[in-house]
């Protein structure tokens, strides 16, 4: 078994302070692998970087249409977003459009991300809801097919038919038998794969479009809302959104907790996973864009680019003294 391998270096002036860990996979539409760093057939789970597949029970199985569900909701369903005006109002909107209210989502309260909101409602003594947890749209989307199938309103159970479909619809796309889950931070069942599975299923949603099956066209559809509405997917300021906004391509780019991070390139057929080991965002970030410039989706000189490529690392006095640097390895 293959060991986790270097994807970002701290530097602090001419020393190499410390170094983050981990995997990360290429596979193309055949689901062989195109490039690896580390152990492909390490066991992880993915996080939020999976919704999109758990978002394809909503579209397969009729639910969305018979909705007459947007692109922006499509994305909503993908997204572990900002709970920032922009999200929280087109959430809510879907909540009223169901006839539910806050109550009716699993996912617990969470403070809003997004400076203003949060400011607006510590100024109003307002509280948190759940529909300001960045799932909140997964979760809205979790209760659109319940109430298509009629189910039960604990959702995020793992024997309740919206969690059934989401494990089915894992193990087709990552072509593994998951060997178990864990509870994710909105209550949901998070299925554990390996980076060659993970890697696997975003190809299948890069080459989706080039198929006529159900579930082809629903992973094909995901996959255009999510470039169609980066904003949505995340936020301002959020890796995801700046790097969809500046792609060479239309590309799906999804983060997730603990140091996840996919990315679906649609145009040459790829998928990408990358989990730092460390669970640190800045290690996972850093090592996506340089696999992105690596393969020509990014521009390495670009200033957005550059923010998660190669940031700069300040002290208390706002002195730049050191940067995080891609491993080499990732950039041959």
């Amino acid at each position: 078994m293959a060991h986790p391998v270097s994807l970002a270096e701290v530097w602090r002036g001419p020393f190499l302070e410390s170094h983050h860990s981990g995997h990360a996979v290429i596979c193309d539409g055949s689901g062989q692998i195109v490039s690896a760093w580390g152990d492909p057939d390490a066991v992880v789970l993915p996080r939020s970087s999976s919704k999109m597949i758990q978002a394809l029970p909503l579209l397969t199985s009729g639910a969305a249409d018979a909705r007459g569900l947007t692109t922006e909701q499509l994305a909503l369903s993908c997204a572990s977003h900002q709970g920032a005006a922009i999200h929280v109002d087109r959430v809510n909107r879907w909540l009223t459009d169901l006839g539910l209210n806050d109550d009716a989502l699993c996912c617990g309260p969470q403070v809003s991300r997004d400076t203003d909101l949060k400011i607006e409602m510590i100024r109003a003594h307002e509280s948190p809801c759940r529909v300001h947890n960045n799932c909140s749209g997964k979760h809205a989307g979790f209760l659109t097919l319940t109430q298509h199938l009629g189910a039960g309103p604990n959702y995020v159970d793992l024997g309740h038919p919206v969690q059934k479909a989401c494990l089915e619809a894992f193990e087709t796309v990552t072509d593994q038998t998951s060997p178990g889950f864990g509870i994710d931070g909105c209550s949901a069942p998070n299925f554990a794969t390996t980076m060659h599975g993970m890697a696997r299923a975003m190809a299948w949603f890069a080459t989706a479009a080039q198929r006529s099956d159900t579930m082809s066209t629903a992973g094909a559809r995901l996959v255009e809302a999510m470039h169609t509405h980066p904003e949505l997917v995340a936020g301002e300021g959020r890796a995801c959104t700046r790097l969809m906004r500046v792609s060479k391509e239309p590309v799906a780019l999804k983060t997730g907790a603990e140091g996840y991070f996919i990315a679906i390139l649609p145009t040459r057929g790829l998928g990408v996973a990358v989990k730092a080991a460390d669970g640190a965002t800045r290690a996972a970030e850093c090592a996506i864009a340089a696999i992105l410039v690596k393969l020509d989706v990014l521009d390495a000189d670009h200033p957005e680019v550059k923010a998660f490529l190669s940031p700069t690392i300040h002290n208390w006095d706002g002195l730049v003294t050191g940067e995080i640097r891609p491993a080499p390895a990732l950039l041959v």
